[in-house]
């Protein structure tokens, strides 16, 4: 139902471990993301730890989704001096390719202890239904 699209993730990570960089100024990685069926809906979680609630944008367009969240630095005070810079800053994005079988105008989001949670239900076009037979009950003959 998923199908996630990142080009550049597999190239930037050949880029750092031959460079043997890690440092801030590349681009970062994508976020961690789990997808699974409950019930009657998709749930996507992704992790973005450090990231604050009103950083993070998701929009839909027609069954592609986006998400972007971004990282940004701590408040420097005058005596700031910064001893050691692991943690990427900057603008992390996902984006998936999301079923027709989804229905993607009822799309929730909750962000809780740094991961956000996203629930996408199935399309009632997508469900399974009965079909009831209509017509005549018997055969009827056709005359020559």
């Amino acid at each position: 139902m998923l199908m996630r699209t990142d080009p550049l993730r597999e190239m930037d990570r050949i880029v750092q471990q031959l460079s043997g960089s890690t440092g801030t100024w590349s681009r970062p990685s994508t976020m961690p993301m789990d997808a699974y069926r409950e019930g009657e809906q998709y749930v996507i979680t992704l992790d973005l730890p450090g990231v604050a609630k009103d950083a993070i944008d998701i929009d839909v367009e027609r069954n592609m989704l986006t998400v972007k969240a971004e990282r940004r630095p701590v408040a420097k005070a005058d005596d700031f001096q910064v001893e050691l810079s692991e943690r990427p800053l900057g603008v992390f994005s996902r984006q998936l390719v999301l079923a027709d079988t989804l229905d993607t105008e009822r799309i929730t989001a909750d962000y809780e202890a740094g991961v956000l949670t996203l629930r996408i239900p199935i399309a009632e076009r997508a469900k399974p239904r009965k079909i009831s037979i209509g017509g005549t009950t018997g055969r009827q003959q056709i005359s020559g």
